[in-house]
């Protein structure tokens, strides 16, 4: 008994308090978003909403076991939890019915598991696990290789399963490492890499002009040419400081572009932009070869294989896209980037998501008044754009209210997982930080039309059970594990 009364008053009140919030407004959303004159009761177990109270009520249930459990049982069972997860995975490939084209779903009698929601928690128990360890060092190639497979191996199977959105959640553990340890640099070229990607697909996409010189399609390999000379610059600008290298490379990359313009100018049948730039990433990545050598130091030749490796990304893009991605994966990342309109097809959703939140004004439209909502003109609207119904709704002051609760548990996260007194509790609570705000930004993002739709919820609000209890076990294991430190320091 004194024991539970110690817990209590060490557990973070504050942050169970958002939890509370968080999910007794998520279910009012849900109530509204598939509201039915026919069926107007707020305890109607037939309608979604009704349902949603049963996982709210077992996800309350999970919290106090998980609050009850003794925080050591969560680092001694990571790596056999993380091993079962991997086998449901993929046993849910050959099991799972298509449910709109994907195979994620265990259904048990008339309810469906999604345990892709579960694989989260997992792989954050184990990589807190491993790293934990006190060998553990981030700077060794074995451990970074160890970690890389713990993440890209559910990554995959979840690819497999056609759950792409969930599937890229997993990107989110990079942002703990790096608060670990990991090299910004990783970070830095990861972005890049998108930033790439996102110009060739999107200039190399461009329809062709009758009679110009040169071909438009040119232009994303060009822009990418020159990005990477740009960052080159800057990257031996930090790591060498060799100005003189530098000079070389810029004079080299605006000769071979200067003769290639003349070139043009007489004889533009001979030589595209695009050679040039390939001619500039050859010649500049020879010189960084010989400097290397020369000067006997590793980052010249790094810098030279990131040529190599931008030269690769870049006209890898094509092909990825077309042969990687599914068909309606491609055609909602053409609607983002303005290469296709298609208002009644795929870009149906974020058309109407947006009409409903623009339609809100500052105070909303009022409970269970949006004609937008009421009239179903937004599909997944209780799952994955329940976002749309807090605007249309609640407006500008009820959307700031949500933003301002996931900020709040975000940063609260954080403040908790500094203060741990345990590497093992540091690591999942960062872990956790991570996967709220991706789930977040991303969800957001894609409601109001500035990223892909691929298909995440909104933690705590969207409708579904998987998701309910899967947000429930990151959050309160990482609150039992901080009522823990407490304990810790009682001791001491």
């Amino acid at each position: 008994m004194e024991r539970r009364s110690n817990l209590i008053k060490q557990l973070d009140w504050t942050t169970i308090l958002l939890y509370l919030v968080m999910v007794v407004c998520g279910w009012f959303t849900i109530y509204a978003a598939c509201y039915d004159f026919e069926h107007p009761s707020l305890l109607d177990f037939s309608m979604r909403h009704g349902m949603q109270l049963v996982w709210i009520f077992c996800a309350l249930a999970l919290a106090v076991v998980i609050l009850l459990i003794d925080s050591k049982f969560y680092n001694n069972i990571a790596y056999i939890f993380y091993g079962a997860m991997i086998l449901l995975l993929i046993v849910t490939i050959f099991i799972s019915p298509d449910i709109k084209g994907s195979h994620s779903w265990i259904k048990i009698g008339s309810f469906s598991i999604q345990p892709a929601e579960f694989a989260k928690y997992a792989t954050a128990l184990c990589l807190a696990r491993f790293m934990s360890r006190f060998e553990f060092d981030m700077q060794k190639t074995r451990d970074i290789l160890s970690i890389a497979a713990m993440i890209l191996l559910p990554m995959a199977i979840i690819v497999a399963q056609s759950e792409t959105g969930s599937a890229l959640v997993f990107v989110s553990f990079l942002l703990m490492l790096y608060r670990e340890g990991l090299n910004g640099l990783v970070l830095v070229l990861g972005f890049v890499a998108v930033v790439f990607f996102v110009v060739v697909l999107r200039f190399n996409n461009l329809p062709v002009e009758a009679g110009m010189n040169p071909p438009i399609e040119d232009y994303g390999y060009l822009l990418v040419f020159i990005g990477v000379a740009l960052f080159a610059a800057f990257m031996l600008l930090r790591y060498t400081r060799d100005r003189i290298c530098i000079r070389t490379l810029v004079l080299t990359n605006v000769g071979i572009y200067a003769v290639a313009a003349l070139v043009r100018v007489f004889k533009p049948e001979w030589l595209r932009f695009t050679d040039a730039g390939f001619v500039c990433m050859g010649v500049s990545t020879l010189l960084l070869f010989v400097w290397s050598l020369v000067k006997r130091r590793k980052s010249y030749a790094l810098i030279g294989l990131l040529f190599v490796a931008t030269v690769g990304l870049a006209f890898s893009v094509d092909y990825a896209f077309d042969k990687v991605l599914e068909p309606h994966q491609q055609i909602r990342i053409k609607i983002v980037l303005g290469l296709e309109d298609d208002p009644q097809g795929a870009g149906y959703n974020v058309r109407q998501s947006q009409i409903a939140i623009g339609s809100g004004g500052f105070l909303g439209k009022g409970f269970l008044n949006g004609t937008q909502t009421k009239l179903n003109y937004v599909p997944e609207q209780d799952t994955d754009f329940i976002f749309c119904t807090i605007g249309e709704e609640r407006g500008f002051i009820g959307t700031f209210f949500v933003i301002a609760l996931y900020v709040t548990l975000i940063i609260r996260l954080v403040i908790m997982a500094e203060r741990q007194r345990s590497s093992f509790s540091r690591i999942y609570g960062y872990s956790v930080a991570s996967i709220f705000f991706f789930h977040f930004v991303i969800n957001i993002g894609m409601v109001i039309g500035i990223v892909p739709v691929i298909g995440i919820p909104l933690p705590f609000f969207s409708y579904g059970g998987s998701s309910m209890w899967g947000f429930t076990l990151l959050l309160f294991t990482f609150l039992r594990l901080d009522a823990n430190r407490m304990e810790i320091l009682q001791q001491q």
